[in-house]
């Protein structure tokens, strides 16, 4: 079992699952975050982590498209392991269905 970052984190990108990850498996997007699947540990503590609910096992219903998609975006965002700020609307997004036409493939902006 592996952990997925699915559509709730699209427009909000909060990092508080990063700050506690014990691997640095996370990776940033433009508008939202992925785990690298091969490098998950399966210990679970990101998942209470995200205040919009984002992060799930790989064995939930329907998580197979978001699991491809966080490794495949895995391979071509840059790692991060520090935790930032959400994105500046994060919070008229955090409860907003239907986010996934939003999502940005380009990788995080250089810090």
């Amino acid at each position: 079992m592996t952990y997925v970052v699915a559509e709730g984190c699209i427009m909000c990108k909060y990092t508080d699952c990063v700050e506690v990850c014990p691997v640095d498996c996370f990776y940033e997007g433009e508008n939202m975050l992925v785990i690298h699947p091969d490098e998950c540990i399966d210990c679970g503590v990101c998942e209470p982590e995200c205040p919009v609910d984002a992060i799930k096992p790989d064995t939930e219903p329907g998580i197979g498209p978001w699991l491809a998609l966080n490794a495949d975006m895995a391979r071509a965002w840059p790692n991060i392991s520090e935790r930032i700020a959400p994105l500046p609307d994060h919070a008229a997004w955090a409860e907003r269905p239907g986010k996934l036409t939003s999502l940005s493939r380009n990788p995080a902006a250089s810090r």
